[in-house]
C-alpha cells in the first residue's frame, strides 16, 4: 500500500505560491515568485531528494504537472532531479486535460481526485509524492489522504499569496513532528505525520 507523501516550500506565514521562479505563478497579481531560491543549499537538495527517487511515483494538479513539465522535461543540463522526474511515474488530478498526456510515464486520474487517489493508494507500492499543487493537496487532506507532510519552512513572511491551508476553511487536524532538520540558510525542514 502506498503513502501519499505532500512536499511543500512555505513560508513562516504559510504562503506556498510561486517559491520557484518570478513568472511560476503569478494568480492574484503576487509579486514575490521565486521567494524561495535564496535559500537553496547542500542539506535541502540531499534531504529532498532521498525519497524523491523511490517508490510509487508522484501526484500532480494540472496547473503543477504543465509548469514542471514546461520545465523539467527539457532540462539537458545532467541536474540529477531532470532523470528522477522524466523516469518517475507521474499520476495527474485534472478534469481541464485528456489522454495521452505529453510528458513520458504521465497518466491522467479519473473522476473525483480524491477517489481516485484512494484507489491508487491500495494499488501501488511506495511513496506518491505531491509537489506543489494546493488545491490537490487540500483536498487529499479533507479526505484524510495525506500520510505525510515533508515541508521546507522558510525563514520569512510574506503577507500575501496562497496558504498551503486555505483560511476560512474547516480544520484539517493535527500533526506530530517525525524529523527536522536545518539547513545552513535557516531553513528548517520538517516532517510531519497527521495524528488520529
Amino acid at each position: 500500500m502506498g503513502k501519499v507523501v505532500v512536499v511543500q516550500n512555505v513560508t513562516l506565514d504559510g504562503v506556498m505560491q510561486a517559491p520557484g521562479g518570478a513568472d511560476e505563478d503569478t494568480r492574484g497579481g503576487f509579486p514575490y515568485g521565486g521567494w524561495a531560491r535564496p535559500y537553496a543549499d547542500q542539506v535541502m537538495a540531499e534531504t529532498m531528494g532521498k525519497g524523491m527517487s523511490e517508490g510509487g511515483g508522484m501526484l500532480f494538479g494540472r496547473r503543477t504537472y504543465e509548469q514542471f513539465y514546461g520545465f523539467w522535461s527539457k532540462q539537458t543540463d545532467g541536474n540529477p532531479y531532470t532523470e528522477v522526474l522524466n523516469r518517475r511515474r507521474k499520476y495527474v488530478a485534472s478534469r481541464a486535460l485528456a489522454e495521452p498526456l505529453p510528458w513520458e510515464n504521465s497518466s491522467l486520474l479519473e473522476g473525483d481526485a480524491a477517489d481516485a487517489v484512494a484507489t491508487l493508494k491500495r494499488d501501488v507500492e511506495g511513496d506518491l509524492i505531491v509537489l506543489g499543487s494546493g488545491e490537490l493537496v487540500r483536498s487529499l487532506a479533507r479526505a484524510g489522504l495525506v500520510d505525510v507532510y515533508t515541508l521546507s519552512i522558510h525563514p520569512l513572511t510574506l503577507g500575501t499569496g496562497m496558504k498551503l491551508f486555505a483560511e476560512g476553511e474547516d480544520a484539517y487536524g493535527t500533526l506530530e513532528l517525525v524529523e527536522a532538520v536545518p539547513t545552513t540558510t535557516d531553513v528548517i525542514i520538517a516532517t510531519y505525520r497527521p495524528t488520529a
